[in-house]
């Protein structure tokens, strides 16, 4: 797997290495060993799939907070989805700062993401399912999230979104 750093410090967007030949590929997408060395989670309590059928879905900006913190590992395993991460860490250098990645079945790229971000997607094409391998349990009373368009981030999303639940539409301005 091939690590790159997002200017977020401790996201990372992973790039599987391809043995191929003429059956097609074979590519590693989770290492506890080669995790551990860019110190990232390497415990996984629960992996989950969301499935989404139409192009312009919208899920997030959803996290929890501690002691139910989850760091993440997301990858597209259908279709296509612009990810998208906010660092909520009050104690960061990029505090309220976002990046986002573009995850497909075809690049089968994948996007580390640390306890204490913020995570959402939306949805690039139909018929589009994530996999995420999570660090934590899901604690619905540690669920949290803010605002897919709160001016706090300006995150430049790449489409308009056209289904979002109405909890994930429904999040107050971000405040300190």
């Amino acid at each position: 797997m091939r690590f790159t750093e997002t200017p977020l410090a401790g996201a990372y967007v992973i790039d599987p290495v391809k043995f191929a030949d003429d059956r097609g590929f074979f590519t590693r997408t989770f290492s506890k060993r080669e995790m551990a060395e860019h110190g990232c989670a390497t415990d996984l309590h629960e992996c989950n799939v969301s499935f989404n059928h139409k192009a312009g879905t919208l899920r997030g900006m959803h996290f929890q907070i501690a002691p139910y913190a989850q760091a993440k590992l997301v990858r597209c395993t259908a279709g296509a989805i612009w990810d998208c991460i906010i660092d909520l860490r009050p104690d960061s250098q990029t505090y309220g700062k976002w990046v986002a990645e573009e995850l497909s079945a075809a690049n089968h790229r994948m996007l580390y993401i640390p306890e204490g971000f913020a995570h959402g997607f939306v949805t690039l094409a139909d018929h589009t399912e994530v996999f995420y391998q999570m660090g934590n349990v899901y604690h619905a009373d540690a669920g949290r999230g803010v605002r897919w368009d709160d001016p706090a981030f300006g995150i430049a999303w790449p489409v308009k979104p056209t289904v979002i639940h109405p909890r994930d539409a429904a999040y107050a301005d971000f405040t300190d």
